[in-house]
């Protein structure tokens, strides 16, 4: 086989795998949303915190809001993805992105990748500031390995689903 045959392969196999992962995000995403109504409810979550949950995926959107970040824990606990202390809860973390279609390996990667995000802010005490910096960490880091969703994929889709 020679060379060109090899990249070819090559990039069909990373642009299956991104599709795969983009679509991943999506329902994970989608999943959060379906919560939020809840939250919004519960928090008296303000227009400001919408706004940065409808831009999450576009990396040049600032996550400033501290009330974002209390969206962000409310979410995670209505979903257990945290633990009795407020930490990632590995297991279920790692189960929920299996179900929402992530392979085994994308699944650990996801998890890994927040967690590593966690152990940078482990000395942030405000649980809602310490959401906030971990989902802009974990937002960068999709963006990175490029599994991020693509925004107007997650505006035509996933909002008109919850609703």
């Amino acid at each position: 086989m020679n060379k060109s045959c090899v990249f070819v392969f090559a990039l069909i196999f990373v642009n299956v795998q991104k599709v795969q992962s983009n679509e991943v995000m999506k329902g994970i995403t989608s999943s959060f949303f379906k919560v939020l109504d809840e939250c919004k409810r519960e928090l008296g979550l303000t227009d400001n915190v919408l706004t940065d949950l409808y831009y999450f995926w576009k990396q040049d959107h600032p996550l400033m809001h501290r009330d974002t970040g209390c969206a962000i824990v409310c979410m995670s606990q209505k979903l257990n993805l945290l633990d009795t202390i407020g930490k990632l809860h590995h297991g279920n973390a790692q189960e929920f992105a299996i179900n929402h279609g992530a392979g085994e390996q994308m699944a650990k990667k996801l998890v890994t990748m927040v967690h590593e995000c966690e152990q940078q802010f482990m000395e942030q005490e405000d649980s809602c500031l310490r959401a906030l910096d971990v989902a802009k960490c974990f937002r960068t880091a999709m963006h990175d390995v490029n599994w991020a969703p693509k925004f107007d994929i997650i505006v035509t889709e996933v909002l008109t689903e919850v609703k």
